[in-house]
Protein backbone atom coordinates (compact mmCIF):
# COMPACT_ATOMS: atom_id res chain seq x y z
CA UNK A 1 0.00 0.00 0.00
CA UNK A 2 1.23 3.61 -0.80
CA UNK A 3 0.40 6.76 1.34
CA UNK A 4 0.93 10.44 -0.56
CA UNK A 5 1.20 12.26 3.32
CA UNK A 6 2.12 11.94 6.94
CA UNK A 7 -1.97 11.54 7.81
CA UNK A 8 -2.80 9.28 5.29
CA UNK A 9 0.35 7.36 6.20
CA UNK A 10 -0.95 7.08 10.12
CA UNK A 11 -4.29 6.18 8.57
CA UNK A 12 -3.30 3.61 6.53
CA UNK A 13 -0.91 2.20 9.71
CA UNK A 14 -3.83 2.17 12.34
CA UNK A 15 -5.98 0.11 9.73
CA UNK A 16 -3.26 -2.75 8.34
CA UNK A 17 -0.62 -2.56 11.21
CA UNK A 18 2.00 -3.57 8.58
CA UNK A 19 5.06 -5.26 9.57
CA UNK A 20 7.56 -3.54 7.39
CA UNK A 21 7.41 0.78 6.33
CA UNK A 22 9.92 2.05 4.14
CA UNK A 23 9.63 5.84 4.70
CA UNK A 24 10.86 8.64 2.20
CA UNK A 25 11.88 11.66 4.52
CA UNK A 26 10.68 13.73 1.76
CA UNK A 27 7.19 14.48 2.54
CA UNK A 28 4.17 17.03 1.57
CA UNK A 29 4.52 20.11 2.57
CA UNK A 30 8.23 20.24 2.94
CA UNK A 31 9.71 17.55 0.79
CA UNK A 32 12.82 19.30 -0.21
CA UNK A 33 13.46 18.81 3.65
CA UNK A 34 13.05 15.99 6.16
CA UNK A 35 11.45 17.83 8.93
CA UNK A 36 8.15 15.73 7.90
CA UNK A 37 9.69 12.52 7.25
CA UNK A 38 11.44 12.58 10.67
CA UNK A 39 8.28 13.60 12.21
CA UNK A 40 6.36 11.02 10.21
CA UNK A 41 8.89 8.50 11.91
CA UNK A 42 8.20 9.50 15.27
CA UNK A 43 4.55 9.38 15.26
CA UNK A 44 5.17 5.31 13.47
CA UNK A 45 7.37 4.79 16.27
CA UNK A 46 5.21 5.23 18.84
CA UNK A 47 2.06 4.14 17.64
CA UNK A 48 3.50 0.76 16.34
CA UNK A 49 6.84 0.29 17.76
CA UNK A 50 8.13 -2.98 16.78
CA UNK A 51 7.10 -1.84 13.18
CA UNK A 52 10.79 -2.25 10.80
CA UNK A 53 10.94 1.51 9.31
CA UNK A 54 13.30 1.70 6.72
CA UNK A 55 14.05 5.15 5.58
CA UNK A 56 14.44 6.37 2.15
CA UNK A 57 16.98 9.63 1.92
CA UNK A 58 18.80 11.37 -0.58
CA UNK A 59 22.38 9.78 -1.23
CA UNK A 60 24.17 13.33 0.39
CA UNK A 61 21.82 13.56 3.25
CA UNK A 62 23.72 10.96 5.98
CA UNK A 63 23.05 13.44 9.18
CA UNK A 64 19.19 12.78 8.53
CA UNK A 65 19.36 9.47 7.72
CA UNK A 66 21.50 9.17 11.32
CA UNK A 67 18.64 11.14 12.46
CA UNK A 68 16.55 8.84 11.73
CA UNK A 69 18.28 5.50 13.38
CA UNK A 70 18.63 7.62 16.42
CA UNK A 71 14.47 8.16 16.40
CA UNK A 72 13.93 4.28 15.73
CA UNK A 73 14.30 3.46 12.27
CA UNK A 74 15.33 -0.01 11.85
CA UNK A 75 17.42 1.04 8.65
CA UNK A 76 17.84 3.29 6.44
CA UNK A 77 18.48 3.43 2.38
CA UNK A 78 20.52 5.51 -0.04
CA UNK A 79 18.82 7.10 -3.00
CA UNK A 80 19.22 6.08 -6.13
CA UNK A 81 17.53 3.03 -5.31
CA UNK A 82 18.46 -0.49 -6.33
CA UNK A 83 15.58 -3.25 -7.07
CA UNK A 84 17.53 -5.93 -5.44
CA UNK A 85 19.21 -4.39 -3.06
CA UNK A 86 16.58 -2.56 -1.20
CA UNK A 87 14.51 -5.86 -1.78
CA UNK A 88 17.01 -7.48 0.04
CA UNK A 89 17.11 -5.25 3.09
CA UNK A 90 12.92 -5.34 3.06
CA UNK A 91 13.14 -9.27 3.27
CA UNK A 92 15.56 -9.24 6.27
CA UNK A 93 13.49 -6.82 7.98
CA UNK A 94 10.38 -9.03 7.72
CA UNK A 95 12.29 -12.14 9.05
CA UNK A 96 13.65 -10.06 12.18
CA UNK A 97 9.94 -8.97 12.33
CA UNK A 98 8.56 -12.49 12.31
CA UNK A 99 11.14 -13.73 14.79
CA UNK A 100 10.93 -10.76 17.14
CA UNK A 101 6.71 -11.40 17.23
CA UNK A 102 7.48 -15.27 18.13
CA UNK A 103 9.41 -14.26 21.03
CA UNK A 104 6.84 -11.42 22.21
CA UNK A 105 4.28 -14.22 21.79
CA UNK A 106 5.97 -16.90 23.75
CA UNK A 107 7.01 -14.55 26.21
CA UNK A 108 3.66 -13.10 26.52
CA UNK A 109 2.35 -16.63 27.22
CA UNK A 110 0.92 -18.33 30.42
CA UNK A 111 3.49 -20.37 32.58
CA UNK A 112 6.80 -21.10 33.17
CA UNK A 113 7.56 -22.25 29.91
CA UNK A 114 7.26 -18.34 28.39
CA UNK A 115 10.59 -18.22 29.56
CA UNK A 116 12.68 -20.31 27.37
CA UNK A 117 13.40 -17.87 24.22
CA UNK A 118 12.81 -19.84 20.98
CA UNK A 119 11.04 -21.39 17.76
CA UNK A 120 12.94 -23.75 16.49
CA UNK A 121 12.32 -27.18 16.72
CA UNK A 122 14.25 -28.28 18.48
CA UNK A 123 13.94 -26.39 21.89
CA UNK A 124 10.05 -26.40 20.86
CA UNK A 125 10.45 -30.08 21.01
CA UNK A 126 12.39 -30.32 24.48
CA UNK A 127 9.94 -28.05 25.94
CA UNK A 128 6.99 -29.89 24.57
CA UNK A 129 8.55 -32.77 26.87
CA UNK A 130 9.66 -31.03 29.55
CA UNK A 131 5.22 -30.03 30.10
CA UNK A 132 4.73 -33.70 29.93
CA UNK A 133 7.16 -34.46 32.70
CA UNK A 134 6.30 -31.36 34.93
CA UNK A 135 3.00 -33.18 35.00
CA UNK A 136 4.46 -35.85 37.04
CA UNK A 137 7.10 -36.74 39.76
CA UNK A 138 9.10 -38.90 37.48
CA UNK A 139 12.83 -38.97 37.12
CA UNK A 140 14.37 -36.73 34.96
CA UNK A 141 17.49 -36.20 32.91
CA UNK A 142 18.98 -33.06 31.09
CA UNK A 143 21.31 -33.92 28.91
CA UNK A 144 23.40 -31.47 26.85
CA UNK A 145 26.57 -29.10 26.47
CA UNK A 146 27.72 -26.92 28.96
CA UNK A 147 25.97 -23.90 28.73
CA UNK A 148 22.46 -24.52 27.05
CA UNK A 149 20.36 -23.71 29.92
CA UNK A 150 19.90 -27.04 31.62
CA UNK A 151 19.46 -25.07 34.71
CA UNK A 152 16.93 -22.86 33.55
CA UNK A 153 14.61 -26.18 32.18
CA UNK A 154 15.61 -27.89 35.63
CA UNK A 155 13.48 -24.77 37.36
CA UNK A 156 11.43 -24.60 34.93
CA UNK A 157 10.08 -28.08 35.09
CA UNK A 158 9.97 -27.38 38.85
CA UNK A 159 7.77 -24.16 38.54
CA UNK A 160 4.90 -25.86 35.81
CA UNK A 161 4.39 -28.80 38.56
CA UNK A 162 2.42 -29.04 41.62
CA UNK A 163 5.65 -28.53 43.51
CA UNK A 164 5.73 -25.37 42.73
CA UNK A 165 5.31 -23.51 45.44
CA UNK A 166 7.90 -25.76 47.15
CA UNK A 167 11.88 -25.18 47.30
CA UNK A 168 13.97 -25.80 44.28
CA UNK A 169 17.39 -26.73 45.59
CA UNK A 170 20.01 -27.15 43.47
CA UNK A 171 23.56 -28.32 43.83
CA UNK A 172 26.19 -28.68 41.37
CA UNK A 173 28.07 -31.93 41.77
CA UNK A 174 31.63 -31.25 39.91
CA UNK A 175 32.07 -27.42 42.25
CA UNK A 176 32.19 -29.38 45.55
CA UNK A 177 35.00 -31.31 47.26
CA UNK A 178 34.73 -35.21 46.83
CA UNK A 179 35.22 -34.93 50.84
CA UNK A 180 32.61 -32.68 51.57
CA UNK A 181 29.47 -33.42 48.52
CA UNK A 182 28.06 -36.36 50.82
CA UNK A 183 27.27 -33.93 53.81
CA UNK A 184 26.21 -31.57 51.79
CA UNK A 185 24.22 -33.44 50.14
CA UNK A 186 22.94 -35.59 53.48
CA UNK A 187 23.81 -33.82 56.18
CA UNK A 188 25.45 -34.52 59.26
CA UNK A 189 24.85 -35.33 62.62
CA UNK A 190 27.12 -33.40 65.67
CA UNK A 191 30.09 -34.80 66.26
CA UNK A 192 30.05 -36.97 62.95
CA UNK A 193 33.73 -35.52 62.10
CA UNK A 194 36.29 -32.28 62.93
CA UNK A 195 34.18 -29.27 63.18
CA UNK A 196 30.74 -30.68 63.24
CA UNK A 197 29.66 -28.83 66.11
CA UNK A 198 25.72 -28.86 65.36
CA UNK A 199 23.64 -31.36 63.68
CA UNK A 200 22.78 -30.30 60.14
CA UNK A 201 20.08 -30.59 57.39
CA UNK A 202 21.41 -31.67 53.97
CA UNK A 203 20.50 -30.42 50.79
CA UNK A 204 17.86 -33.64 50.02
CA UNK A 205 16.00 -32.30 53.43
CA UNK A 206 15.84 -29.10 52.36
CA UNK A 207 14.26 -29.73 49.28
CA UNK A 208 11.50 -31.62 51.36
CA UNK A 209 8.19 -31.09 49.47
CA UNK A 210 10.10 -29.82 46.21
CA UNK A 211 12.26 -30.19 43.63
CA UNK A 212 15.93 -31.77 43.91
CA UNK A 213 18.30 -30.52 41.25
CA UNK A 214 21.87 -32.54 40.43
CA UNK A 215 23.81 -30.38 37.91
CA UNK A 216 26.88 -32.61 36.77
CA UNK A 217 25.44 -35.42 38.31
CA UNK A 218 28.22 -37.21 36.15
CA UNK A 219 31.14 -35.74 38.00
CA UNK A 220 29.69 -37.45 41.18
CA UNK A 221 32.14 -39.76 42.85
CA UNK A 222 31.73 -43.14 42.54
CA UNK A 223 31.67 -44.14 46.49
CA UNK A 224 29.05 -41.34 46.94
CA UNK A 225 26.73 -42.75 44.06
CA UNK A 226 25.44 -46.42 45.85
CA UNK A 227 24.22 -44.20 48.56
CA UNK A 228 22.74 -41.76 45.78
CA UNK A 229 21.07 -45.08 44.41
CA UNK A 230 19.62 -45.97 47.63
CA UNK A 231 18.26 -42.67 48.45
CA UNK A 232 16.48 -42.85 44.97
CA UNK A 233 15.02 -46.12 45.42
CA UNK A 234 13.77 -45.75 48.99
CA UNK A 235 13.31 -42.21 49.27
CA UNK A 236 14.74 -42.11 52.70
CA UNK A 237 18.39 -40.97 53.82
CA UNK A 238 20.62 -41.03 56.77
CA UNK A 239 22.46 -38.33 57.67
CA UNK A 240 26.99 -38.37 57.91
CA UNK A 241 27.33 -40.20 61.46
CA UNK A 242 23.58 -40.93 61.96
CA UNK A 243 21.77 -44.24 61.88
CA UNK A 244 18.29 -43.60 61.39
CA UNK A 245 16.50 -43.27 58.27
CA UNK A 246 14.72 -39.67 57.51
CA UNK A 247 12.04 -40.00 54.77
CA UNK A 248 11.93 -37.11 52.16
CA UNK A 249 9.66 -36.44 50.07
CA UNK A 250 11.53 -35.13 46.84
CA UNK A 251 11.09 -34.53 42.98
CA UNK A 252 14.59 -34.75 41.63
CA UNK A 253 15.64 -34.02 38.20
CA UNK A 254 20.03 -34.23 36.89
CA UNK A 255 21.89 -32.85 34.43
CA UNK A 256 24.94 -33.65 32.82
CA UNK A 257 27.18 -32.67 29.94
CA UNK A 258 28.58 -36.19 29.83
CA UNK A 259 27.82 -39.35 27.86
CA UNK A 260 27.03 -41.54 31.20
CA UNK A 261 26.16 -44.67 29.10
CA UNK A 262 30.05 -44.69 27.58
CA UNK A 263 31.15 -43.64 31.35
CA UNK A 264 29.17 -46.42 33.19
CA UNK A 265 31.02 -48.26 30.15
CA UNK A 266 34.48 -47.26 31.51
CA UNK A 267 32.97 -48.10 35.19
CA UNK A 268 33.31 -44.40 36.46
CA UNK A 269 29.62 -44.09 36.86
CA UNK A 270 27.17 -47.20 37.81
CA UNK A 271 25.03 -48.34 35.30
CA UNK A 272 22.22 -48.75 37.47
CA UNK A 273 22.42 -45.35 39.01
CA UNK A 274 21.96 -44.32 35.01
CA UNK A 275 18.51 -45.97 34.82
CA UNK A 276 17.33 -44.58 38.32
CA UNK A 277 18.13 -41.09 37.18
CA UNK A 278 17.20 -41.59 33.42
CA UNK A 279 13.69 -42.51 34.22
CA UNK A 280 12.84 -39.43 31.51
CA UNK A 281 15.72 -37.98 29.41
CA UNK A 282 15.42 -34.81 27.72
CA UNK A 283 18.00 -33.60 25.27
CA UNK A 284 18.62 -29.87 25.24
CA UNK A 285 20.60 -29.03 21.96
CA UNK A 286 22.80 -27.17 21.42
CA UNK A 287 23.27 -23.27 19.95
CA UNK A 288 24.47 -24.02 16.69
CA UNK A 289 21.72 -26.48 15.90
CA UNK A 290 18.84 -23.66 16.82
CA UNK A 291 19.76 -21.28 13.79
CA UNK A 292 16.43 -19.80 14.00
CA UNK A 293 16.76 -18.76 17.74
CA UNK A 294 20.53 -17.06 18.21
CA UNK A 295 18.93 -13.52 16.94
CA UNK A 296 16.13 -13.74 19.17
CA UNK A 297 18.49 -14.76 21.54
CA UNK A 298 20.80 -12.21 20.83
CA UNK A 299 17.99 -9.65 20.72
CA UNK A 300 16.77 -10.77 24.13
CA UNK A 301 20.04 -10.31 26.10
CA UNK A 302 20.61 -6.85 24.26
CA UNK A 303 17.72 -5.73 25.78
CA UNK A 304 18.81 -7.16 29.17
CA UNK A 305 22.06 -5.31 29.18
CA UNK A 306 20.46 -2.31 27.79
CA UNK A 307 18.79 -1.81 30.92
CA UNK A 308 21.29 -3.68 33.68
CA UNK A 309 23.65 -0.63 31.97
CA UNK A 310 21.94 2.05 31.03
CA UNK A 311 22.26 2.08 27.72
CA UNK A 312 19.76 2.28 24.71
CA UNK A 313 21.34 0.39 22.13
CA UNK A 314 18.84 0.02 18.88
CA UNK A 315 20.03 -3.74 17.53
CA UNK A 316 22.68 -5.12 15.13
CA UNK A 317 24.28 -3.89 12.61
CA UNK A 318 24.77 -6.11 8.84
CA UNK A 319 27.97 -7.94 9.51
CA UNK A 320 27.17 -8.17 13.82
CA UNK A 321 23.83 -10.38 12.43
CA UNK A 322 26.75 -12.17 10.02
CA UNK A 323 29.06 -13.00 12.26
CA UNK A 324 26.62 -13.99 15.12
CA UNK A 325 24.98 -16.86 12.88
CA UNK A 326 28.16 -17.67 11.68
CA UNK A 327 29.90 -18.56 14.47
CA UNK A 328 30.11 -22.27 15.92
CA UNK A 329 29.06 -21.00 20.05
CA UNK A 330 30.72 -24.05 21.65
CA UNK A 331 30.22 -22.42 24.63
CA UNK A 332 26.43 -22.11 23.67
CA UNK A 333 24.11 -19.64 25.65
CA UNK A 334 26.35 -19.06 28.27
CA UNK A 335 28.80 -17.95 25.14
CA UNK A 336 26.25 -15.72 23.43
CA UNK A 337 25.37 -14.04 27.04
CA UNK A 338 28.79 -12.98 28.04
CA UNK A 339 29.71 -11.95 24.22
CA UNK A 340 26.34 -9.42 24.33
CA UNK A 341 27.31 -8.38 28.14
CA UNK A 342 30.60 -7.13 26.79
CA UNK A 343 29.59 -6.03 23.22
CA UNK A 344 26.56 -3.73 25.00
CA UNK A 345 29.34 -2.07 27.38
CA UNK A 346 32.00 -1.19 24.62
CA UNK A 347 29.57 -0.25 21.54
CA UNK A 348 30.02 3.45 20.42
CA UNK A 349 27.10 3.67 18.33
CA UNK A 350 23.46 2.78 18.16
CA UNK A 351 24.14 -0.69 16.33
CA UNK A 352 26.47 -3.42 18.10
CA UNK A 353 29.13 -4.52 15.60
CA UNK A 354 30.70 -7.75 14.87
CA UNK A 355 34.06 -5.86 16.34
CA UNK A 356 32.27 -5.28 19.65
CA UNK A 357 31.05 -8.52 20.04
CA UNK A 358 34.63 -9.32 19.50
CA UNK A 359 33.96 -11.90 16.31
CA UNK A 360 35.30 -12.87 12.66
CA UNK A 361 32.80 -12.10 9.98
CA UNK A 362 33.89 -13.65 6.39
CA UNK A 363 31.59 -12.08 3.63
CA UNK A 364 30.46 -14.46 1.35
CA UNK A 365 28.97 -14.24 -2.03
CA UNK A 366 26.31 -16.41 -1.11
CA UNK A 367 25.25 -14.44 1.92
CA UNK A 368 22.13 -12.43 0.10
CA UNK A 369 20.79 -15.73 -0.82
CA UNK A 370 20.35 -16.87 2.73
CA UNK A 371 17.88 -14.27 2.73
CA UNK A 372 16.03 -14.53 -0.81
CA UNK A 373 13.57 -16.78 -0.40
CA UNK A 374 13.09 -17.45 -4.24
CA UNK A 375 17.00 -18.47 -4.23
CA UNK A 376 16.67 -20.76 -1.21
CA UNK A 377 14.04 -22.72 -2.73
CA UNK A 378 15.42 -23.14 -5.81
CA UNK A 379 18.29 -24.12 -4.73
CA UNK A 380 16.41 -26.77 -2.07
CA UNK A 381 14.59 -27.89 -5.32
CA UNK A 382 17.86 -28.91 -7.54
CA UNK A 383 19.14 -30.40 -4.51
CA UNK A 384 16.05 -32.59 -4.40
CA UNK A 385 15.97 -33.26 -7.59
CA UNK A 386 19.53 -34.34 -7.73
CA UNK A 387 19.20 -36.86 -4.82
CA UNK A 388 16.05 -38.36 -6.14
CA UNK A 389 17.84 -38.92 -9.37
CA UNK A 390 20.74 -40.84 -7.39
CA UNK A 391 18.05 -42.78 -5.44
CA UNK A 392 16.21 -43.61 -8.20
CA UNK A 393 19.61 -44.83 -10.23
CA UNK A 394 19.09 -41.92 -13.00
CA UNK A 395 16.11 -43.20 -14.38
CA UNK A 396 13.93 -40.16 -15.22
CA UNK A 397 10.65 -41.93 -14.18
CA UNK A 398 11.24 -43.12 -10.68
CA UNK A 399 12.77 -39.51 -9.94
CA UNK A 400 9.41 -37.86 -10.90
CA UNK A 401 7.97 -40.42 -8.60
CA UNK A 402 9.92 -40.12 -5.76
CA UNK A 403 9.18 -36.45 -6.44
CA UNK A 404 5.85 -36.38 -6.53
CA UNK A 405 5.62 -35.13 -10.10
CA UNK A 406 5.01 -36.14 -13.55
CA UNK A 407 7.56 -36.40 -15.78
CA UNK A 408 6.78 -33.31 -18.28
CA UNK A 409 7.19 -31.42 -14.84
CA UNK A 410 10.42 -32.88 -13.87
CA UNK A 411 12.02 -31.93 -16.89
CA UNK A 412 10.58 -28.57 -17.30
CA UNK A 413 12.29 -28.14 -13.29
CA UNK A 414 15.43 -29.71 -15.01
CA UNK A 415 15.04 -27.23 -17.18
CA UNK A 416 14.62 -24.04 -15.42
CA UNK A 417 17.89 -24.98 -12.71
CA UNK A 418 19.97 -26.40 -15.96
CA UNK A 419 20.65 -29.29 -14.92
CA UNK A 420 22.28 -30.47 -17.73
CA UNK A 421 24.28 -33.49 -16.38
CA UNK A 422 20.62 -34.99 -15.18
CA UNK A 423 19.25 -34.38 -18.95
CA UNK A 424 21.82 -35.50 -21.03
CA UNK A 425 21.82 -39.06 -18.84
Amino acid sequence: MFAEDRKSAIAAIRRHEPKVITLDLGLPPDPANASEGLATLTEIIKLAPHTKVIVITGNTDKANALKSIELGAYDFYQKPIDNDTIGYVVNRAFKLYDLEAENRKQQSGQGPFSRVIGNSPQILHACKIAERVAKTDITTLLSGESGTGKEVFAQTIHEASSRAEKPFIAINCASIPENLLESELFGYEKGAFTGANKTTKGKVEFAHGGTLFLDEIGDMPIALQAKMLRFLQERVIERVGGRSEIPVDVRVICATHRDLPKMFADELFREDLYYRVAEMTINIPPLRDREADIILLAKHFLNAFNKEFGRSIKGFSDDAIQALMQHSWSGNIRELQNKLKSAVIMAEANNITSLDLGLMYTETQDEPESFNLKAVREKAESQAIRKAHTLAKENISKTAELLGVTRPTLYNLIDKYQLDDIKNN
